[in-house]
């Protein structure tokens, strides 16, 4: 299915999916690994089995009728755009071709936003991919993990390297984010706009 444009395409797939996060087991269930917790939980509901690949885990499968390659740059956060973008020249997709799943402290936890293009909201991983890419025109499912609370001494930084409170239903959100993907992909993005945002 050509989700966003019309003619001839050069990639065989139909969108890239990056999740972002930092690896190793001490991040593995930390705020700023959201990206992450969301291209996992689609590689399990489609059964993607990862290999190592552009500095990072990729999983090529199908959602529907579409196909698609998983993601997840392990460069770190702020080197992400070295992975995604030499994934992106390899498969050939443009920009808009490209969905990055990421935590955003700018939305209350839980909540959702798909988006094409927009700032970088002083996020290193997207600052690097669009840096990588020379533009910020790409697709993002933003996924919010709020900010510390008051009183709470932790900088943002902090925060954002910390794991998710037990009552904020970590699985709720990874499994609405996937919803949200699977949607773009099937009926692109208003409609998914119009469901979670």
């Amino acid at each position: 299915m050509r989700l966003f444009r019309r003619g001839e395409r050069a990639s065989t797939l139909d969108l890239l999916i990056a999740g972002l996060g930092n690896p190793g087991r001490e991040y593995e269930h930390d705020r700023h690994n959201a990206g992450w917790m969301v291209v996992d939980e689609l590689a399990r509901r489609h059964e993607g089995s990862f290999r190592s690949k552009f500095s990072g885990r990729l999983a090529e499968t199908r959602i529907g009728e579409s196909r698609v390659a998983l993601l997840e740059p392990e460069t770190y956060m702020n080197e992400s755009g070295r992975s995604i973008a030499a994934a992106a020249g390899y498969f050939k997709v443009s920009p808009d071709e490209l969905l990055v799943a990421h935590d955003d402290v700018d939305l209350d936890v839980g909540r959702l936003q798909a988006r094409l293009g927009g700032g970088l909201g002083g996020h290193n991983g997207l600052r690097s991919i669009a840096q990588a890419l020379g533009t910020p025109e790409f697709l993002r499912l933003r996924i919010g993990v709020g900010r510390a609370g008051r009183g709470d001494p932790r900088d943002v930084a902090d925060y954002v390297l910390s794991p998710f409170e037990a009552d904020e239903d970590v699985d709720g959100i990874v499994s609405r984010s996937a919803d949200a993907v699977e949607l773009l992909l099937s009926e692109g993005l208003k409609a998914t706009q119009q469901r979670f945002n």
